[in-house]
């Protein structure tokens, strides 16, 4: 008796026919109750709508509002093979012919027409400032050309090989994008330096780079972000490997020398400076 008392009450909880209750409310009950959460998440979704709303006005769509600006800029290498190691046969066309592709994409950009249809001939040794004038926005921003045949024996253009088929391969050099640095300022413009990391001096040989000092012109800085900056061609230093050892690693470290770029920091590897490791395979 007591287990059908308690499906009775269960049955009657559910839906009662004398008072014509559903669940312990009228339907004028429930009606009040949906109507007010259907209000109150209105409400909400209002709210959250206008203060997304608020914020975005406070945005600009072509300049972050609050960055984490890095002290020291990463740098890294073309082309980079696997592990940041770039290792061939120098009488096996096939070990390098991915490096020479790798480098012909990435210097596409970089050709002579491209960059005088896209940029700029700007002045040297000066920061290109192009700052907004108060509300007036001064976008799109304009870009100074860097152009590929500046690379000269690096440029792809006089030896198709870049190098890689005489055993005097290049790698070209980039300083990653910081918006708003200006390195090198109040001194010389940043230029690259290279050297063995190690016990490798021996192997390494002579190196030759493009431009003349491997520098990165102040001209080419600040950066100003890909949207404000559309055309931006990021500077690039090119080093040619002449005579390095054959038939051994040669570890090599290259670093930015800059005014106000630190490049020893020992406990950011990356910071300023990159490492990669040099190959050359050869039955001479």
């Amino acid at each position: 008796m007591a287990k059908d008392g308690n499906k009775s009450g269960w049955k009657e909880f559910i839906w009662n026919p004398r008072t014509r209750e559903f669940c312990g409310r009228t339907a004028s009950s429930w009606g009040l109750i949906l109507l007010f959460y259907l209000a109150f998440y209105i409400f909400l979704a209002g709210l959250f709508c206008v203060t997304i709303y608020v914020m975005l006005l406070t945005l600009d769509d072509n300049k972050p509002t609050y960055q984490d600006r890095l002290a020291t800029p990463g740098m890294m290498i073309r082309p980079t093979g696997e592990d940041l190691e770039i290792i061939y046969t120098k009488e096996n066309t096939e070990s390098w012919d991915t490096y020479v592709q790798a480098l012909n994409s990435f210097l596409s950009p970089y050709n002579n027409s491209v960059q005088e249809q896209n940029n700029m001939v700007c002045i040297p040794d000066e920061f290109f400032i192009q700052e907004d004038s108060d509300s007036v926005k001064n976008n799109p921003k304009r870009s100074c050309q860097f152009k590929r045949s500046w690379l000269e024996e690096c440029s792809g253009l006089t030896d198709l090989t870049y190098g890689y088929g005489n055993a005097n391969p290049c790698v070209i050099i980039k300083l990653n994008r910081v918006i708003g640095m200006l390195p090198g300022k109040d001194g010389p413009p940043p230029s690259v330096s290279c050297g063995p990391k190690g016990d490798d001096g021996d192997k390494m040989g002579n190196m030759t780079y493009f431009p003349p000092n491997g520098t990165f012109n102040h001209m080419y800085f600040p950066y100003y972000g890909k949207k404000a900056q559309v055309n931006y061609s990021q500077p690039l230093v090119a080093i040619k490997f002449t005579n390095l050892a054959r038939n051994v690693d040669v570890n090599v470290e290259c670093r930015i020398i800059a005014s106000n770029i630190q490049s020893n920091n020992d406990r950011d590897k990356f910071a300023g400076r990159i490492s990669f490791k040099l190959r050359i395979n050869s039955k001479d």
